[in-house]
């Protein structure tokens, strides 16, 4: 046996490198790669792929560290083991104190078999956005779930698929109404007992959207003035319980529209929303599950009576049927979303919170309506408890009708009343000097509350005795009476081998990035690992509350600190925000800054945005929502911004030039040379520059946006660093802006630090954003150091470039760059096979389901074409395997254009196929049973779709967006 010399035990000490546990291709199978190029090393796929006058060397990088003397590098790749260390390190540096500050963040059981197998599980947490419904009938069938839930217990007609969060989806609600009002005001009134953070949420909207906001008393009558909306709470901030029939009807009686912002738990005890008269309710479905996580992700919820429905924004999930007549679920009224519909859309919004929705439903359907009658009565039983110690005690109490939280009389005496509680291990509300809101939530015990009395100074008064004479906060009058959760589904998975049965039949029905490579175009499903995902549900980071005080986080706020710094030196930019808890809101955070850097010069004349056609969809739109008017710039027949039309439409806006937004590499998946003269343009002229971040993924460690020209962008954790896109969010879209606009950042009332003072106000109702799945981009980013994040880089481009290569005899590559190179996606033109043929790009899509892959991004951003992003974690088989199944469509396709299958029965027109479809008595197509289901590039572990192919107009004309009632299951 050859013996080790210390080198060599040192290198194999920690066992395989991360970086090479997260790029697919090994040593051999690059070199095959990189020989299907043409080229010889990654190093001259970059030379030749990217233009030069945009590339910056890592070395010039810490030259300019050691310049400014900012240690802001990411440090050497760790292995997976010295991360979770440092992890666990961070999580154990805070201090969970039991949550009774509320303020809308409650402490909640996630059910262990929830935790496992959703929260914890790729097949849920990897999966993709539904666009492709016939492999995604689980999500959406859970999603099914949620908007009824949220129909049931709000008492109104139809839910979306849920909402960023409770703050923002209060925003989308004003909008809403906004659209929908006859009355020719401005004013939306806004009931001062609303959640501090939704209030600052709708003050930093309503400016740009051109609307004024007005804080009243919801017990006092109504202002003379016109107003097109008034949102109530219930209950409110400081917990108080109100009947708001009166309120809504005399709003009504105006003229306007009425939104209320609930707790579902509470509406499982309180009259709901609709019942007492609303048409629109908001909230967070956080208590059903979800953990704190100093703030998020949560899945926010709006609904709304049926005349609204198709003004919803966001997604909705609806039922229709497939191509045999079965029901199946697919993402209803699609054409009023931001990628269709732009600068008409009905918001910005791209995305939801799917795995935190999936995670509520799912609290639902395992509690049923009895469990979740039982924990909000056992939570309110102990605030009405509570409140009757400290009555007892000669403690004031200010509210007497209340779901769960107590508003204490303390003159002067707040700040030593909350110092004392935080002794006995609680975090209370301090409210103001002279009150603190003490709130009771699942996770409340008996030992709480004597803790809360010993705190003010109040023996223990016997709970069995006091609560034996204690009545209900809750009055009569506002009881619940109508039944809710009445589908089976709420029935038939109480035990929990019942509900693991049931995730395991829905996680069936989908394809996640666990059974097969994901390639969409612009979307970057890569490897999101195991080590980047354990630490999200460590209690240190999961359970603690957003508006706790910084000295109990120092764990959390290094992680954001670090992430930032990180960002900062890999983007080139001055600073990062991580509040924006989605891409789109990242969007919005930027273009606002702008505004404000404009408004802050005297420019407030500056309100155009130039956009490209090719743009992201959401672009348009969140230009739009941040007050801007949007002109459309031309791309030339290569992908790139037209440089002449630009300045056309330069001279044509004048000084009324605000920005332009544009992706780089483009949406057309190349780099564009010309990005430098664009951005001197603009700049030029006095705009400023957004460089969209989706495709950063092809930048990282090569080149960085805030060095070639860009003002701001926003970043997409989601994408680049590997936070899991969890069946169509969660998401995290943090900005990075240059230093001029650094002081207009988003910023948040309750944490100072999280933003500037001179900021533009908070864009999420947390701190910082969804700041608990910050460690998984944190994690990343220390797993692999800036050497492994530039060779990810290069992986990623090389995987794209190899793909073209061989699709291109096949499939023409629609845009390339100089030399006929793509960035780190392409684009497959399928026009010519559809004209030549018939077969769209529709059936290559569903056809591919057969096969076992998911589609590429479809006619995005052409009608008619895939785009496709393998992304550096996938390895040369897998690869292999898509471009093989791609040919092979190809070839099924070229015995239609031979008359060899007709046009009208082929197996491309007729996928996908289910097990059932091939299974019938008699076969009379042109084609086998196994040429339909076992096509020979097919992967060898079949992948069997649950439904056929889905008629979604149908669906879009009888629009059924929750579980049916059980009258009409009795019926069918």
């Amino acid at each position: 046996m050859s013996s080790l010399d210390r080198h060599s035990l040192a290198a194999l000490e920690h066992g395989t490198p991360f970086t090479e546990r997260h790029i697919g291709p090994d040593a051999a199978q690059l070199s095959r790669m990189l020989s299907e190029i043409g080229v010889g090393s990654l190093e001259e796929l970059a030379d030749r792929a990217m233009p030069t006058s945009i590339r910056s060397d890592p070395a010039d990088w810490d030259a300019e560290r050691d310049r400014d003397s900012v240690d802001s590098a990411p440090p050497p790749a760790a292995t997976e083991e010295q991360v979770l260390a440092e992890m666990r390190e961070l999580a154990a540096s805070n201090t969970v104190l039991t949550p009774m500050l509320g303020l809308g963040y409650h402490g909640t059981v996630t059910p262990p078999v929830i935790r496992r197998n959703v929260l914890e599980d790729p097949a849920w947490y990897t999966a993709y956005t539904p666009y492709q419904p016939e492999i995604s009938q689980g999500r959406l069938e859970a999603l099914l779930n949620f908007q009824t839930v949220v129909c049931d217990l709000t008492g109104l007609d139809v839910a979306g698929a849920s909402m960023l969060d409770e703050s923002t989806a209060a925003v989308e609600a004003m909008m809403l109404l906004r659209r929908v009002s006859k009355a020719k005001t401005d004013l939306f009134l806004v009931d001062e007992d609303t959640l501090p953070q939704t209030i600052a949420v709708l003050r930093t909207r309503v400016d740009s959207l051109g609307l004024r906001l007005r804080l009243v008393d919801a017990t006092a009558p109504l202002p003379d003035e016109d107003f097109f909306g008034l949102l109530l709470a219930a209950p409110g901030a400081s917990g108080a319980l109100r009947d708001h029939s009166g309120i809504i009807a005399a709003a009504h009686e105006r003229g306007s529209q009425v939104v209320v912002a609930c707790d579902l738990l509470a509406a499982t005890m309180v009259t709901p929303p609709g019942e007492q008269g609303a048409d629109v309710a908001v909230g967070s479905t956080q208590r059903f599950g979800v953990p704190l996580g100093f703030g998020g992700p949560h899945a926010g919820f709006l609904a709304v009576r049926q005349p609204l429905a198709r003004q919803l924004p966001g997604r909705l999930v609806g039922t229709s049927i497939d191509a045999d007549g079965n029901p199946a679920h697919r993402l209803a009224l699609q054409t009023r979303e931001q990628h269709i519909r732009r600068d008409k859309a009905t918001s910005n919004i791209c995305t939801a919170q799917v795995l935190l929705a999936v995670i509520a439903s799912m609290y639902a359907v395992y509690h049923g309506p009895a469990g979740l009658a039982a924990i909000a009565r056992r939570t309110h039983r102990m605030a009405a408890v509570l409140a009757a110690g400290l009555i007892k005690g000669g403690v004031e109490v200010v509210h007497r009708d209340f779901f769960d939280t107590v508003l204490v009389h303390v003159p002067g005496g707040a700040a030593a009343a909350s110092a004392r509680c935080r002794d006995e291990g609680l975090l209370v509300r301090e409210v103001d000097d002279d009150h603190v809101g003490i709130s009771c939530s699942e996770v409340t015990t008996r030992e709480h509350l004597v803790a809360v009395w010993r705190a003010f100074g109040i023996d223990d008064p016997g709970i069995p005795d006091l609560d034996a004479a204690t009545e209900d906060a809750v009055p009569a009058a506002l009881g619940r009476s109508s039944a809710f959760l009445t589908n089976p589904v709420f029935h038939r998975h109480r035990s929990e081998t019942g509900l693991l049965r049931y995730l395991r039949t829905l996680s069936d029905k989908d394809v996640a990035l666990d059974r097969s490579m994901i390639p969409l175009g612009s979307c970057t499903m890569k490897l999101n690992a195991t080590a980047e995902m354990e630490p999200i549900t460590y209690p240190g980071f999961a359970e603690l509350h957003p508006f706790a005080p910084e000295s109990d986080a120092p764990g959390m706020l290094q992680v954001i600190r670090d992430l930032e710094a990180w960002l900062v030196h890999l983007t080139g930019y001055h600073a990062v925000s991580l509040q924006p808890n989605a891409g789109s809101q990242g969007e919005l955070a930027g273009l606002l800054a702008i505004r404000a850097y404009h408004h802050s010069r005297g420019d407030t004349h500056r309100d155009v945005c130039v956009i490209p056609s090719s743009a992201h969809g959401t672009n348009a739109a969140s230009a739009i929502s941040a007050g801007m008017r949007v002109k459309v710039v031309k791309t030339t027949e290569r992908g790139d911004v037209d440089t002449e039309d630009l300045a056309r439409v330069i001279d044509e806006v004048g000084d009324a030039l605000s920005a332009i937004m544009i992706t780089y590499p483009s949406t057309h998946g190349v780099y564009e040379p010309h990005v430098r003269k664009v951005c001197k343009a603009v700049h030029d002229a006095g705009g400023q520059v957004y460089v969209d971040g989706a495709n950063l993924n092809a930048l990282v460690g090569l080149a960085r946006p805030g060095r070639f020209g860009a003002d701001v962008s926003h970043l997409n954790l989601h994408k680049t660093f590997c936070i899991p896109h969890g069946g169509g969010g969660p998401g995290v879209g943090p900005i990075g802006v240059a230093e001029h606009l650094a002081p207009f950042l988003p910023n948040h009332p309750a944490q100072p630090s999280a933003g500037p003072e001179t900021g533009v106000g908070p864009v999420a109702g947390a701190p910082w954003g969804s700041a608990s799945i910050l460690p998984i981009s944190w994690a990343y980013v220390r797993l692999m150091g800036v050497d492994g994040l530039r060779r990810a880089t290069l992986t990623a481009v090389a995987a794209a470039n190899y793909v073209a290569a061989r699709l291109r005899p096949s499939f023409p590559v629609l845009y390339t760059g100089a030399g006929g190179f793509v960035a780190h996606e392409c684009i497959l033109d399928l026009r010519p096979l559809t004209k030549s043929s018939g077969v769209t790009v529709d059936d290559v899509a569903k056809r591919l389901a057969d096969y076992g892959f998911h589609a590429p991004t479809m006619s995005f951003p052409v009608a008619g074409t895939l785009m496709v992003e393998p992304t550096e974690s996938e390895d040369l088989t897998e690869i292999d395997r898509f471009c093989d199944a791609m040919i092979a469509i190809r070839a099924e396709a070229a015995k239609v254009e031979a008359g060899e299958w007709p046009a009208d029965d082929n197996p491309l027109v007729h996928a996908p196929f289910t097990a059932r479809s091939v299974m019938v008595g008699e076969w009379d197509h042109a084609y086998s049973r196994e040429e339909a289901a076992f096509p020979a590039a097919g992967r060898p572990d079949k992948i069997w779709v649950p439904v056929r192919r889905i008629d979604s107009a149908h669906g879009d004309r009888h629009l059924v967006c929750s579980c049916p009632p059980l009258e009409e299951l009795a019926e069918a």
